[in-house]
């Protein structure tokens, strides 16, 4: 039987990861009651934190699928996984996913902003879950965030505002949505608001108030 994780515990192990955006991704898994023995895949899953928080969870009866496009993230995952047997890096573009099983959940954070055809993305994603999986994305409305008052922007990325039509694209690819919401972390002054943003940016916003940008979590269902 699969064992949900309280909400207490799943805030505690996501806490222990140094993300800014942690609680919106606590709120999230939460509401599903990810636990042990789940199937999971992270798309796009970088240098792995998020991938590492689901192996916590989902114990060592589950499986974890890392995904990136960069070759560079398949080793980034693997080291910081070392400890998780159940976390599988795999070097695939989202447009290109194929898992070798189906999958309870399927999650993407800051991904479908950088990808040419996001809806693309989301099909295959919601193509690897079983029948009655979850599917979980949560990306940025860029130019809602402001520092001293001023937008934020984002000129590598393709879609910058992506959250704000995710919920619409979603339901374009076919998905049920189950939940859906909006949350901005903020800060003044040094502090975790502050770092975040230099390392975003590469500039420190010093003493300026700061509003990161809206980060919207889509819930989905395959039905």
């Amino acid at each position: 039987m699969v064992e949900p994780v309280g909400r207490d515990e799943m805030g505690e192990m996501i806490g222990l990861r140094d993300d800014v955006y942690r609680r919106p991704l606590a709120t999230a898994l939460a509401r599903l009651g990810l636990g042990a023995g789940w199937r999971c895949v992270d798309v796009g899953a970088g240098g792995g934190d998020v991938s590492v928080a689901l192996a916590e969870m989902v114990g060592r009866d589950g499986r974890v699928y890392a995904v990136d496009s960069d070759p560079a993230a398949r080793d980034e995952v693997a080291h910081a996984a070392a400890a998780h047997a159940q976390v599988i890096a795999l070097t695939q573009a989202g447009e290109d996913l194929a898992l070798p099983e189906e999958v309870d959940l399927a999650f993407c954070r800051f991904l479908l902003l950088h990808v040419v055809e996001p809806e693309a993305v989301v099909r295959k994603m919601a193509a690897a879950v079983r029948p009655g999986g979850w599917v979980v994305a949560q990306e940025p409305i860029t130019s809602a965030g402001r520092i001293a008052g001023a937008p934020l922007s984002m000129p590598d990325a393709r879609h910058p505002d992506i959250g704000a039509l995710l919920p619409g694209l979603v339901r374009n690819a076919g998905l049920e949505v189950v939940d859906a919401w909006a949350e901005a972390p903020a800060g003044v002054g040094p502090g975790p608001v502050t770092r975040y943003l230099e390392s975003l940016t590469g500039v420190d916003p010093g003493d300026d108030p700061v509003v990161l940008p809206p980060l919207v979590t889509v819930i989905c269902r395959r039905a």
